[in-house]
């Protein structure tokens, strides 16, 4: 006896193509979604890792700037100019930048550019090049120049040893910097902030707003503000 065999019919055959390609697609669709999901939140991580690398450096460098060891400028003998003004900064166009004398705490910044012996009771003298050695009772410092550079969307770094900027940072939009001022000398209080100061003497603080793009556009612009003091003008 003869059964008769069954196929799937057009019909059949033509919707279970039909779900088959829907499920295809909507696996596809969640797997793209999760990919640039991915993609963002690794973007938003670059951004923050760059913001938290630059500030870092610049936080650590305003805190030490004008710090030449145990004595004030005025005692130490043969000292540079720039220890006159350990903070200076400069602008022209969407170009701007912050040069900070401090020292030097040799995380990898190489040759200090100057270094100052002293005996932290009244004498003390600073050298550039290579110093000679400590007395006996006597305590070596070292300080060096840097300069950040803000250009071409770009974060820059600069010393007089080492002339040529680095890139520190890209995707730059935006480096504002402001000074926290005194009233008075000697005062330890912040009574506004000023992008040009006139008496750099009076300067507490310094306030950065860094604002970092995203190149390929996967997240907005981020702003980040922070205020960090100089320690040696704050006690």
């Amino acid at each position: 006896m003869n059964r008769a065999v069954r196929g799937f019919s057009l019909l059949e055959l033509l919707l279970a193509l039909a779900v088959g390609l829907m499920l295809v697609l909507g696996v596809s669709q969640v797997a793209i979604s999760a990919r640039s999901t991915q993609a963002t939140q690794q973007s938003a991580m670059l951004m923050q890792d760059d913001a938290r690398f630059a500030l870092g450096k610049l936080i650590q460098d305003i805190r030490l700037a004008g710090m030449f060891g145990c004595l004030d400028a005025g005692f130490i003998e043969n000292a540079p100019q720039a220890f006159e003004r350990p903070i200076s900064w400069a602008g022209a166009g969407s170009s701007r930048s912050l040069t900070l004398v401090t020292a030097d705490i040799g995380e990898g910044s190489g040759k200090p550019d100057w270094t100052v012996l002293s005996d932290c009771s009244g004498s003390a003298q600073a050298y550039s090049g290579t110093p000679p050695p400590a007395a006996p009772g006597q305590i070596r410092f070292g300080i060096r120049q840097v300069t950040y550079t803000f250009e071409s969307g770009q974060m820059k770094v600069s010393t007089p040893a080492s002339p040529a900027k680095a890139v520190l940072v890209d995707g730059v939009q935006a480096f504002d910097i402001s000074f926290g001022m005194a009233d008075r000398p000697g005062s330890t209080r912040v009574v506004r902030y000023e992008s040009s100061p006139l008496d750099a003497s009076l300067i507490l603080s310094v306030r950065i707003l860094l604002t970092l793009h995203d190149p390929t556009e996967r997240v907005k612009a981020q702003t980040w503000s922070v205020v960090a003091a100089l320690r040696n003008r704050l006690g």
